[in-house]
């Protein structure tokens, strides 16, 4: 059973500025991480926020949080690798 997608507003403005071989490369990504968010190949947690998780993609940083009663992924953020840890 798949967990569902929430977009917080911030992150869903950054998807829509980015260009379109990135956005589908990150809507895949969703999809992997909506079979199993726990996927080692596919995200590990942040050390600064045991509660958040990441996935890697290409230059870009995907920041979530699993609720797993609910069986809901919740994206926090999406920013480029040179400002993903600075703050979340």
């Amino acid at each position: 059973m798949n967990y569902a997608l929430q977009i917080d507003k911030q992150a869903a403005k950054t998807l829509k500025s980015l260009d379109q071989p990135t956005i589908r490369r990150l809507l895949a990504r969703f999809e992997e991480l909506s079979e199993n968010p726990f996927d080692q190949r596919l995200s590990n947690s942040v050390e600064m926020e045991p509660s958040v998780r990441k996935s890697r993609v290409g230059n870009w940083r995907i920041f979530f949080e699993v609720n797993d009663v609910a069986r809901t992924i919740a994206i926090v953020a999406i920013k480029p690798r040179s400002r993903a840890y600075r703050k979340i």
